[in-house]
């Protein structure tokens, strides 16, 4: 029987180390399947990503090295460990990233990869909403909005998004199943820009 115990909200990362451990692609999609779907085995895992067992056992300790994952205690053998991930969600502050040496590499591989994850969801969403029904289409909702704000005006935007996000997390965790619920992503993005893209 799966872990029960539920998982802290956040973790804020101040450590540059720690973020490369979860720069790497193979690692952050173990952790995201632990966060979605609850605390699985390496060979289970390996499975879901394509790959050995061994290979995703290795990546879990990296992760478990940073607190990002941990063993479920009293389940599984000494050849088959369950893992768990520990946090809902993980932030940073990006200038305590980029005053440490290599945290510029490490913030623009991140930003990368949660690209690339956006576009993988929203091209799944867009693959399989006719699968989903008519209740779920009228419920999707794709926008963007343009404001012009000073750095101070955008940053507590965004502080309130996530505030509110935070809370439906809370009361909603993705990897509690219920009756007539599905995974929902809501992307949210706050970037500046120079100039608007031709």
């Amino acid at each position: 029987m799966p872990d029960e115990t539920p998982l802290e909200p956040a973790v804020q990362v101040t450590d540059v180390r720690a973020l490369r451990a979860l720069a790497h692609p193979l690692r952050n999609r173990l952790l995201g399947q632990l966060r979605l779907n609850g605390p699985a085995t390496a060979s289970q895992l390996g499975r879901v990503v394509g790959e050995s067992s061994g290979s995703t056992s290795y990546h879990l300790r990296q992760l478990a090295e940073y607190g990002f994952v941990e063993e479920v205690e009293g389940q599984g053998t000494a050849r088959e460990r369950w893992w768990r991930a520990r946090h809902r969600m993980t932030s940073w502050q990006v200038a305590d990233v980029l005053e440490q040496e290599g945290g510029a590499e490490v913030e623009d591989e991140l930003i990368r990869m949660q690209l690339d994850v956006h576009g993988r969801i929203l091209g799944a969403w867009q693959a399989q909403r006719a699968e989903l029904g008519p209740a779920w289409t009228a419920a999707a909702s794709l926008n963007d909005f343009v404001l012009r704000l000073r750095p101070e005006q955008a940053r507590s935007l965004a502080d309130e998004l996530l505030t509110v996000l935070s809370r439906w997390m809370g009361e909603h965790p993705s990897d509690t199943p219920a009756d007539g619920t599905e995974l929902v992503s809501v992307l949210l993005d706050v970037v500046p820009l120079k100039e608007w893209p031709s």
